[in-house]
């Protein structure tokens, strides 16, 4: 039988332990001096990466505070319709474009996400950057969880509608190509006092900001929009209206950043380099629009979905201080902008209302 932990005193050669010395005194660390906002940077600062104020880019506190206005969740959204609509009034060529979207989609936020918490935050020495980054990765899993939502509401097959970013070449290709391009600044050892490298990350960055988030999200949502233009799967639609809110105010800071950076750095980004990222991006979003659109619906085409990439791409281009990539594009969605805000009422008693505090002050671009 075990011995009780009182009985231990009477067990053969066991004596009590010597009782401890008493603690030393701690020597008190040296005081160091105070930080001051010029010792920031973007990356390879001299500060404090613990001490949030005093701000050397009060503008990304303030991205801090607005998307913290924009809290809403999925569940708060009445989908009852969309469940009527996708299996009964959704023709085959309405059912693909919808599922291949949310294909892209529910793949996209998962890398957007793994982008922002290891290649990106982790690589900024401002706590006032990496504070809006924190943010920025809990939205992306945000949006992750809304198409799941939507998934499981409709009773689509999950590892289905999951896997066709492996197994359809269009939306794989989309998907490839960004991995190519930001999988090397996920390395955690990445130097960037190197020019080389910070080069690379910047263009990895611009990547991210401009054409990931700012062209294929931004442009990516248009096919279900065209659907609600129309009175259909409203619910989705709505849900995607409050991620594209999220994604403009992601796009406006990563191209802020990325401006500073140039600025800050002496940075020339070389033009050859940026052209290709606008020319491989295209492509595949051509490829894209030809695979979800191959059979047209009403009011929307794989023409017009790439009409419009090209002159959202031109207008991040002209943010960035660039020269535009695609040279006299126009809109071809002018009611996008329009349809993607949220300037609506709700029923009480239907719904919660979620509506963004500051959804009169973000601009649309």
């Amino acid at each position: 039988m075990n011995p009780r932990f009182d009985d231990w005193d009477d067990v053969p050669g066991h004596q009590d332990a010597p009782s401890a010395p008493p603690p030393r005194a701690a020597t008190p660390a040296p005081a160091q001096a105070p930080i001051r906002a010029a010792d920031k940077r973007i990356v390879n600062g001299l500060g404090d990466i613990n001490q949030l104020a005093p701000f050397k880019y009060p503008w990304a506190w303030e991205f801090f505070l607005t998307a913290n206005k924009n809290h809403w969740t999925p569940t708060e959204v009445n989908m009852a319709q969309d469940v009527q609509d996708y299996h009964h009034k959704l023709t085959p060529a309405e059912r693909h474009v919808f599922e291949n979207v949310l294909a892209y989609l529910t793949t996209s936020d998962i890398l957007a996400m793994r982008n922002i918490g290891l290649a990106v935050m982790e690589k900024m020495t401002a706590p006032e950057l990496q504070i809006y980054q924190a943010r920025q990765v809990y939205e992306e899993a945000l949006h992750t969880w809304t198409y799941q939502h939507c998934i499981e509401t409709l009773n689509l097959d999950q590892g289905e509608i999951y896997n066709r970013y492996r197994v359809v070449p269009a939306i794989h290709g989309k998907i490839a190509l960004a991995n190519r391009r930001l999988e090397r600044v996920l390395r955690s050892d990445l130097d960037l006092t190197d020019r080389d490298n910070l080069h690379e990350f910047a263009l990895s960055y611009l990547f991210f900001a401009a054409i990931f988030e700012g062209c294929w999200f931004y442009n990516g949502f248009s096919p279900i929009f065209a659907l609600q233009r129309r009175g259909l799967m409203k619910g989705t639609a709505e849900q995607l209206q409050y991620i594209m809110r999220d994604e403009v105010l992601h796009c406006a800071f990563g191209i802020r950043v990325v401006r500073e950076l140039i600025k800050e750095e002496n940075l020339k980004l070389d033009p050859k380099a940026v052209a290709e990222l606008w020319q491989e991006a295209e492509a595949a979003e051509d490829a894209y629009a030809r695979h979800i659109l191959q059979e047209p619906i009403l009011g929307y085409n794989a023409e017009l979905h790439l009409g419009q990439f090209r002159f959202v791409a031109n207008r991040r281009a002209r943010q960035l201080g660039q020269d535009e990539p695609f040279p006299g594009a126009q809109a071809t969605l002018p009611w996008l902008d329009e349809q993607a805000n949220l300037r609506k009422e709700k029923n009480f008693f239907e719904t919660r209302v979620t509506e963004y505090q500051s959804g009169g002050g973000l601009a649309w671009e």
